[in-house]
């Protein structure tokens, strides 16, 4: 059941829809992978101008929500990152520090949830398979098509449970 009364939820995901990731992508190249290296890089990344004016422009009509496969303690760089680039203040959901699951499971675990008090007008994200997941679960999808497409980053999301 949602709240009818609250204004609808626009979800975005971060990483290659708001942040352009192109510059940390070597550290998921590397054998181990650097994950202290491509998170802690993520402070630079500069904003996507597609997805970010979405964003804003969501703003008018819904509440923004940030969903994304980082790890809980980014938290405070992610934070400050939407503020530096002033994106509309909004609910960030992260994925536990320990917890290992594609994508898939998260953000659409998380979908749920938020649909259960809320209308989702719809989420943006970058990653196919989230986009083809939510959709098969009657969410709307808007697919964020505007950054360069990196097997590293989909490997990780989708294999390793990392982003």
């Amino acid at each position: 059941m949602s709240d009818n009364s609250a204004r609808p939820i626009a979800v975005f995901d971060l990483d290659n829809t708001l942040a352009d990731t192109a510059h940390r992508q070597h550290f998921l190249q590397r054998r181990p992978k650097d994950w202290d290296g491509f998170f802690g890089a993520a402070p630079a990344d500069p904003p996507l101008a597609e997805g970010v004016e979405l964003a804003r422009r969501s703003a008018r009509d819904c509440e923004v929500v940030y969903l994304t496969g980082r790890p809980e303690r980014y938290r405070r760089d992610t934070l400050d990152w939407l503020a530096a680039h002033e994106l509309p203040a909004g609910d960030l959901y992260m994925r536990g520090d320990a917890d290992r699951r594609p994508a898939r499971f998260t953000k659409l675990a998380t979908l749920r949830r938020l649909a259960r008090s809320r209308e989702v007008r719809f989420l943006v994200d970058d990653d196919a398979v989230v986009c083809d997941d939510a959709e098969r679960a009657g969410f709307t999808v808007v697919r964020a098509r505007w950054a360069e497409d990196s097997a590293a980053l989909r490997e990780a999301q989708e294999k390793e449970g990392r982003t």
